[in-house]
């Protein structure tokens, strides 16, 4: 008899470790590490798992429950991808389960996925070109079917001798403009018959190899510098400005990768830089490359799972180009990961736990597999640049456009001398109205940039100031004019427009501050013939309105788009000179010591849109601030002058990259338990970190769904050990959650919280 054998799995759960359970005899062998499992946890819960572990230690209980079933006896996910979650919940102080959430397609989703089948039309036999044409001759009195046969041989390329090639059948009726029950006479007839076939559901449009192209001088200048750094480290940072053919740089370097039999991720921080790199890429790379975002149905998000497990098959993916969530697919033999716009802060997920972040993960994700990472930014974060220049990273520096291309003309405007002598229109400054009105009658197009979605951030009383917030949430609610509602961007909690005020009743309610919503409607004042069109979570909230607004934009049906921060990055349009930024202010002033960081790298990124062709672009900034020394240096596209003033105000503040800093958020529905429990963790840590501990405060936004927060940060020094230190803050938050009365406490833990 042979010693019993138990697995240890990880669970969908938040609950810190591992759970063993005895495998049963009739399931050794089946049970290893990677398959999905089927157990009871707590009283009559059944969860599916992930077995990490097979081993014959029993655990030190009375009663270990056996699995109940097992998936099938193929791993699910492979050795480096549970390594790559343990890091994560290590590194980020999650739960493994809480990684297993973020990392796999839906439970569901993997049991009932069926491959996608579609109907055919074929020939039932073959036939000699003299065969073909009698049947054609017999079918003269019935004319709609000797059409449809017409459409099919045409459409299939069948000559007698030739292969029979079927031909699916929405098209086929479509093409030959015909109906169902035409073709079933057809086929009833013995001259076609219907099959069906396996497909895909992912859309295969620009499946068509195209030579790499030549790089330039300054390019290929570059690309060596890339490559002999790669001989000596395992991360380089390409430092190219906007336009200077950073894309190009990368091409090569897959090309190399997918000539060793390697896979390639390679990484964007929005969904909608996705759009136009997918096409270029299939261009090049053909049908091996595969694009992976939240916006795919759950069936999709497991045929491209496959597809990438299948990385040596003939549908394998070896290309895959995704978003943040993409590194946790079935990678088996990663050569390079590609993180552009390395510097986002969309890479940084914030809620639910796993709060990872997704450029230094994949950092770990291609240690795991022996592989490298390229960073590339117009603007690095401080960072990686800090890296960089400290000879932890690889340096590459692309300095000119593409095509010698100059880099935009960049305007100041100031819109508090403009308000001063009455000569702002809405809130378009002289500057911006000329350099627009120029635009247009050259029949070019325009950005216009505003970081708030909305019609008005918030609506005021003029009589007594009063203002409508969330009752959820300790925020404003912002007025969306287009369905006529005030709604929370934090729960998303609606509300009808009063039509008095809340306090004095009075009826003098008064829209305060613009979005995107407000700054169209009064585009479309000023100039009534331009085609506008708005890009922002309210018009992309559909899995292709990304790019069916980038599509009208390159074929030139939109004269004039505005939108938040999702037009600032990667993409590039041919026709496209004039941007404007309408309120650089807001970026500045925000309370976060990264917010001049983040200011002057959006300033940046989307000035960089303009004029990247053969036409020199033109960027108007508003502000009321000219002589912020930020809008100085971007002004001047001056980043290493940014990053030497970042650096002295870090070094002197000890903010990051000179130290590593965590955040805890506590959450409770009473305000006063939360002061109390709040209180013990703080008092906890100061005793160990003494110092480097800030709060436990209200944060600016210090209500969420009912759930009051506090938040407590930690500065920890970097040649401290980090292990340590986290398992410190562990101890010490499982401490308070045992008090009596913390049952409700809720607290989370951001690692690298900004």
């Amino acid at each position: 008899m042979t010693n019993p054998q138990f697995a240890d799995i990880i669970l969908p759960l938040a609950v810190r470790g591992r759970f063993t359970y005895m495998i049963p005899e009739g399931m050794c062998g089946i049970v290893k590490p990677g398959v999905r499992v089927m157990v009871q946890f707590g009283g009559k819960n059944l969860y599916s798992g992930i077995v990490c572990n097979v081993h014959e230690t029993a655990p030190d209980i009375r009663n270990v429950k056996s699995i109940i079933t097992v998936s099938g006896d193929i791993p699910l996910i492979n050795e480096l991808q549970l390594k790559l979650w343990l890091w994560i919940s290590e590194y980020y102080l999650c739960c493994e389960g809480e990684v297993m959430k973020a990392a796999l397609p839906s439970e569901e989703s993997f049991n009932t996925y069926k491959p996608r089948l579609e109907s055919f039309i074929k020939l039932s036999g073959s036939y000699t070109e003299d065969e073909l044409n009698a049947i054609l001759d017999n079918l003269a009195r019935a004319p709609r079917q000797q059409e449809t046969l017409s459409a099919y041989i045409r459409l299939s390329g069948y000559s007698s001798g030739s292969a029979i090639v079927p031909v699916s059948r929405q098209f086929l009726l479509s093409e030959a403009r015909s109906s169902s029950n035409i073709l079933d006479a057809l086929t009833g007839k013995g001259i076609l018959s219907s099959e069906s076939i396996m497909v895909s559901r992912i859309a295969e449009e620009g499946n068509f190899k195209e030579q790499v192209k030549e790089l330039s001088e300054a390019q290929r200048i570059a690309y060596e510098a890339v490559v002999k750094q790669f001989a000596e480290k395992e991360i380089v940072l390409l430092h190219g400005v906007t336009s200077s053919g950073k894309t190009e740089i990368y091409i090569h370097l897959i090309e190399e990768q997918l000539k060793l039999g390697k896979q390639v991720l390679y990484m964007l921080p929005e969904i909608a830089l996705t759009t136009q790199i997918i096409l270029r890429l299939k261009k090049h790379f053909g049908a091996v490359t595969g694009v992976y975002h939240s916006r795919f149905s759950d069936p999709e998000k497991v045929e491209i799972w496959k597809r990438v497990a299948d990385n040596d098959k003939v549908n394998g993916y070896r290309l895959i180009l995704g978003v943040r969530s993409s590194l946790f697919l079935p990678f088996s033999n990663l050569g390079l990961i590609i993180i552009d716009e390395e510097h986002d802060g969309s890479y940084k997920q914030h809620d639910p736990a796993p709060r990872y972040h997704a450029r230094d993960s994949a950092i770990m994700l291609a240690a795991l597999h022996k592989a490298k990472t390229l960073l590339g930014s117009a603007s690095p974060s401080v960072e990686s640049y800090n890296n960089a220049v400290n000879g932890k990273y690889g340096l590459a520096v692309l300095k000119e456009r593409y095509g010698l291309i100059r880099l935009p003309d960049i305007i100041i405007a100031n819109t508090r001398e403009a308000y001063r002598k009455k000569l702002m229109v809405s809130h378009f400054t002289p500057e911006l109205l000329q350099a627009m009105d120029e635009a247009l009658g050259k029949n070019e197009q325009i950005i216009l940039f505003q970081n708030r979605r909305g019609f008005s951030p918030y609506i005021e009383c003029s009589e007594c100031g009063w203002i409508p917030v969330c009752i959820q949430c300790a925020v404003n609610l912002t007025y969306h004019k287009g369905i006529g509602k005030l709604v929370c961007h934090y729960c998303g909690y609606t509300t009808g427009m009063p039509s008095k005020c809340g306090n004095c009743h009075s009826s003098g309610m008064v829209t305060k501050g613009f979005g995107t919503e407000k700054i169209e409607d009064e585009i479309k004042i000023v100039f009534p013939a331009a085609r506008v069109v708005r890009m922002d979570q309210d018009t992309t909230r559909n899995k292709n309105s990304f790019s069916k607004i980038i599509k009208a934009f390159e074929e030139r049906r939109i004269d004039i788009l505005i939108g938040t921060q999702m037009i600032s990055k990667g993409l590039d349009f041919e026709n496209l000179t004039v941007v404007g930024v309408l309120n650089a202010d807001n970026l500045l002033n925000y309370p976060d010591f990264r917010a001049h960081e983040r200011s002057f790298q959006l300033m940046e990124q989307v000035s960089g849109r303009a004029g990247r062709r053969q036409k020199q672009g033109k960027v108007v900034i508003q502000t009321s601030d000219p002589v912020n020394r930020i809008i100085r240096l971007v002004l001047r596209h001056d980043y290493e002058g940014m990053f030497r003033m970042q650096a002295e105000e870090r070094v002197t503040f000890n903010y990051p990259p000179f130290c590593r800093m965590v955040k805890i958020n506590i959450r409770h529905k009473d305000r006063a338990l939360l002061n109390h429990f709040a209180d013990i963790l703080g008092r906890d840590l100061k005793e160990i970190f003494g110092k480097r501990i800030l709060g436990p405060e209200y944060p600016l936004i210090s209500q969420v769904q009912l759930w009051y927060i506090k938040t407590i940060l930690i500065k920890i020094e970097r040649e401290k050990p980090q292990g340590k230190a986290k398992q410190l803050i562990i101890d010490a938050i499982e401490r308070v959650e045992k008090e009596k009365g913390a049952s409700s406490l809720k607290i989370g833990v951001d690692v690298d919280p900004y």
